[in-house]
């Protein structure tokens, strides 16, 4: 059982944050890393218009997940920065050039290839920027002294390298999923195969991360093959391939089921978060700082919870009348911009 205190709760809050921002802006991500691969401009376009009414708000939630994260856990946000601050800029000049080329591509003709290119280009950036980042936690941050006490390289490994290469393939999946969902005709038959293509590489890549994960520090090994660990163990791949062939499964169908497929591939994505989390708790940091450790004042969290019971289903409100609203399959000739 997890005890019900302040840091905890606001621990369940952050995940759930980063959570929120991984399934949420994964697929739009996914539909940036896919670019090169679409027919031509106007399959390009379409693409871009399936996820132009929401691709901003998507982006709320890595604001709430990371300025939550200063605020209610600072010693964790002082630990974690400076462990991957190249990163950490990379992923944000990613995300800006990704959002500007995103804008100018339908403002201008002569120089409309080149934007669509930074929008390929900043979602990969943002994409294995994520990636590396996730690497470096997994595999764990110096600490001293209750700071980073690592180099500027620590994260520069293979296993994050290996971390990168799922969470490109994993948005990409995602993102053909979305696609699929949100187009008809010959872009879903399009989607469809890239969409075949990437979940067995997802189901593949998400099996090779768990197990380096294990071997990468000893306290995961214990963790999951001893006491409870074990029942984990067996429950959590059961559920990823279970996931996987309904997801697969579902792609012969192109009318009745046509949501599944994108439902399957973020079921893959929860269940892989969990996976992390059974990982890393009662740290925040992997290997040694705990989330009760890296919590700010109870005095503090306790004021803080009381905007988060507004902020969040305000977010949750606007997020679902959003997708409420533009709801359906995007009609090529009617475009978002």
């Amino acid at each position: 059982m997890f005890p019900l205190d302040l840091a905890h709760i606001w621990a369940g809050l952050i995940a759930f944050a980063v959570l929120a921002y991984v399934v949420f802006d994964g697929f739009d991500l996914g539909i940036g890393i896919l670019f090169p691969w679409l027919r031509d401009r106007r399959e390009r376009h379409l693409a871009m218009n399936t996820i132009a009414p929401v691709w901003d708000g998507n982006e709320t939630w890595l604001v709430l997940g990371g300025g939550g994260l200063l605020a209610v856990f600072p010693l964790a946000y002082a630990v974690v920065m400076p462990a991957v601050y190249p990163l950490i800029i990379i992923m944000l000049l990613g995300l800006i050039f990704r959002g500007v080329a995103f804008e100018f591509t339908f403002r201008t003709k002569r120089a409309q290839a080149f934007w669509e290119w930074g929008f390929a280009i900043g979602s990969l950036a943002a994409a294995i920027a994520q990636g590396l980042i996730l690497g470096a936690l997994v595999q764990g941050i110096t600490v001293q002294d209750r700071a980073f006490a690592g180099g500027t390289w620590d994260w520069a490994t293979p296993f994050s390298a290996l971390c990168a290469v799922a969470v490109l393939i994993g948005y990409a999946t995602l993102g053909a999923a979305w696609l699929r969902m949100k187009t008809d005709g010959a872009t879903r038959v399009h989607a469809t195969r890239i969409l075949r293509l990437g979940l067995p590489a997802l189901i593949a890549v998400i099996g090779a991360v768990s197990l380096a994960t294990v071997w990468v520090r000893p306290e995961y090994m214990q963790r999951w093959f001893s006491g409870a660990g074990l029942v984990w163990s067996v429950i959590v791949p059961v559920l990823v391939v279970l996931a996987g062939g309904i997801a697969w499964t579902a792609t012969r169908d192109n009318d009745r089921r046509v949501m599944w497929p994108f439902l399957g591939v973020l079921a893959l994505f929860v269940l892989t978060f969990t996976g992390l989390g059974i990982s890393f708790y009662p740290n925040i940091v992997p290997p040694g700082l705990t989330i009760v450790e890296a919590a700010a004042p109870d005095t503090s969290l306790r004021f803080l919870l009381v905007g988060a019971a507004v902020l969040i289903p305000t977010i949750l409100a606007y997020t679902a009348y959003s997708y409420w609203v533009f709801r359906g399959v995007v009609d090529p000739d009617q475009g978002y911009h």
